[in-house]
C-alpha cells in the first residue's frame, strides 16, 4: 500500500529494511482496506465490520490514548505501507505493555519484515519507556508466527482455552511474554 502523502513521512524507528511511523487521519482509508484482507482477519481474529468513519473516529481515539501507540510499518526504500504494530494497555506503574501486529499481506510474509518492525518496538519499549514486561497473544493455528516470536525472545506463558470463535470452532490463545532483562542479554549484548 503506497504513501499517499505528498511531504517525506516522519521515520519514528528506523531499522535495516523497515520503519515505524506515527499512523495519521489520512492513513483511514489504507487502514479500513487492510481490514478486509482475508488472511489478516483470521490471524488477528477480526470479527466485526468496520466502515471508514468507524476506523476514523478509532484512529482519532488512538492518536489520543496516552496507554497505547500504534504505528504503521513502512518499507524504507519504498514508503510502501506494509503492515502495523501497536504497544496497547500501557501500564506505566507496573511498567508492562500489550504487543500487537499485522503484517498487510502474503507477499511481505517470510522476508523479515515484522521481526524487525517488532525488535525495533521492543527497544523503543524498553529503552524509551522503562517497561518491564513486554506481552502479545497468538492464536494456535498461527505456529509460524509461535515460532517467530519464540526467536525474537518471548517466552510461552500459558493458554486461553477456547478463546476464539472464529471459522465455525474454537481456538485456543496464547500468552507469550519477554522482560527486559531476557530482551538486553538478546540484544543490547552485541
Amino acid at each position: 500500500m503506497k504513501q499517499t502523502k505528498g511531504s517525506s513521512p516522519v521515520r519514528f524507528r528506523e531499522g535495516a529494511a523497515v520503519y515505524l511511523r506515527p499512523i495519521e487521519l489520512e492513513d483511514a482509508e489504507l487502514y479500513h482496506a487492510s481490514l478486509y484482507h482475508s488472511a489478516i482477519r483470521e490471524l488477528t481474529g477480526t470479527q466485526k465490520i468496520y466502515s471508514k468513519e468507524q476506523i476514523r473516529q478509532y484512529l482519532e481515539g488512538k492518536m489520543q490514548d496516552s496507554s497505547s501507540l500504534l504505528l504503521l510499518i513502512a518499507l524504507r526504500d519504498t514508503d510502501e505501507v506494509i503492515g502495523d504494530i501497536a504497544l496497547q494497555d500501557i501500564d506505566l506503574l507496573n511498567r508492562s505493555a500489550n504487543l500487537r501486529i499485522a503484517l498487510f499481506g502474503d507477499e511481505v510474509l517470510g522476508k523479515g519484515y515484522g521481526s524487525e518492525a517488532i525488535t525495533l518496538l521492543l527497544d523503543y519499549g524498553f529503552g524509551i519507556l522503562q517497561l518491564h514486561r513486554i506481552e502479545l497473544n497468538v492464536f494456535d493455528f498461527n505456529p509460524r508466527a509461535q515460532h517467530v516470536y519464540e526467536k525474537l525472545g518471548f517466552r510461552k506463558e500459558g493458554v486461553q482455552r477456547d478463546a476464539l470463535f472464529y471459522n465455525h470452532k474454537y481456538h485456543d490463545s496464547i500468552t507469550m511474554s519477554i522482560l527486559e532483562e531476557e530482551y538486553r542479554a538478546i540484544y543490547c549484548a552485541k
